[in-house]
C-alpha cells in the first residue's frame, strides 16, 4: 500500500497562488489515477481535480476550472496541484489520494473510489 504525503499548504491572500505536492512511497503511482479533494469544517469532502494514468486526462470541479492545474511527474512519484487566483472559499484541508485500482478511471470524481489518502495540508485564503 502506498503512503501519500501532501505539502505546500499555507496562508495566502486572495488572488495569490500556492502549489501543493503529493509524494508517494511504497509503490509507484504511474498506473493510478490520482485525485485532489478538499474538506472544509462542517462540510463533506469534495472533489477538486483528478489526473488519469497513461494518456493523461484531467478533470476539475467547475469552481476551480481555469484557476487550478493538476499535473504529475511519475519519475518523482509525485502529483501537483497549482492553485492560482485563490479565493477565500478555497479555504480547506486539501487531500491527495490514489484510485483504489490501477488502470482505472471510472468514477474518478468520487472519494469512495480512492484509497489510500494522505494526511492533508491546510490551505487558508484571507480576504
Amino acid at each position: 500500500q502506498a503512503q501519500l504525503v501532501e505539502s505546500g499548504g499555507g496562508l495566502v491572500q486572495a488572488g495569490g497562488s500556492l502549489r501543493l505536492s503529493c509524494t508517494a512511497s511504497g509503490r509507484t503511482i504511474s498506473w493510478y489515477t490520482m485525485g485532489w479533494f478538499r474538506q472544509a469544517p462542517g462540510k463533506e469532502r469534495e472533489f477538486v481535480a483528478a489526473i488519469t494514468w497513461g494518456t493523461v486526462t484531467t478533470y476539475y470541479t467547475d469552481s476551480v476550472k481555469g484557476r487550478f492545474t493538476i499535473s504529475r511527474d511519475n519519475a518523482k512519484n509525485t502529483v501537483y496541484l497549482q492553485m492560482n487566483g485563490l479565493k477565500p472559499e478555497d479555504t480547506s484541508v486539501y487531500y491527495c489520494a490514489a484510485y483504489n485500482t490501477p488502470y482505472s478511471t471510472t468514477g474518478a470524481t468520487m472519494p469512495r473510489n480512492f484509497a489510500p489518502w494522505g494526511q492533508g495540508t491546510q490551505v487558508t485564503v484571507s480576504s
